[in-house]
């Protein structure tokens, strides 16, 4: 007998797809810990994962996605601590100290994955505009700016704020010229402060 679909539920994923899908992510895990991010191509992936370049495709479309999926793990630990997490990140504090607490997060997260960021963000160039985390950031941070200043374009000053954390500026100022992350937490604290007088 069939399961059939629940409502707001992702399909019940076949448990050869699933294998398949975990042999991938494993494979591409070790490409980028062995030789990073720049080494990632599908074919590589398909032949160290054991399958056919047509089922990674299948399955992630394109590199950037592939990249996100290995990434996915530290991202749902993000996102749940800002959704429901406590606060001041979490529901609960004044719109103002979750705004901060949040960037600060951000930036943690950012540091921590970076090249891989980079990878995914960039191939092709309006990768990271499509990802889902990065619709939800803006989501948030808008909500939030919302409640601050309910007159402002929240839209604007969500994509404004988040700019600085693309990796790809993140790590030209963490890396070629040199900036702590103290410092870069700090910028991001002065921009959304003049946001939100």
């Amino acid at each position: 007998m069939r399961e059939l679909p629940v409502a707001g539920r992702a399909p019940a994923e076949r448990a050869d797809a699933a294998h398949n899908r975990r042999r991938i992510l494993r494979a591409a895990a070790e490409m980028i810990a062995a030789r990073g991010p720049e080494a990632v191509t599908m074919d590589e992936v398909a032949r160290a994962a054991g399958v056919g370049v047509g089922t990674v495709y299948r399955r992630f479309g394109d590199r950037a996605r592939l990249v996100y999926a290995v990434i996915d793990d530290r991202e749902r630990e993000f996102q749940n601590a800002f959704i429901k997490g406590p606060p001041p990140l979490g529901p609960g504090a004044d719109p103002r100290d979750r705004l901060r607490a949040f960037l600060r997060a951000l930036a943690d997260r950012t540091e921590e994955q970076a090249d891989l960021l980079l990878m995914a963000e960039s191939d092709p160039p309006e990768a990271r505009f499509r990802d889902g985390s990065y619709r939800l950031y803006r989501r948030h941070v808008a909500m939030l700016l919302g409640q601050i200043r309910p007159d402002a374009d929240t839209a604007y000053l969500a994509d404004a704020l988040l700019a600085p954390l693309a990796a790809n500026l993140f790590l030209h100022q963490r890396r070629t010229r040199g900036m702590g992350l103290d410092r870069v937490k700090a910028g991001l604290e002065t921009l959304a402060e003049g946001l939100t007088r």
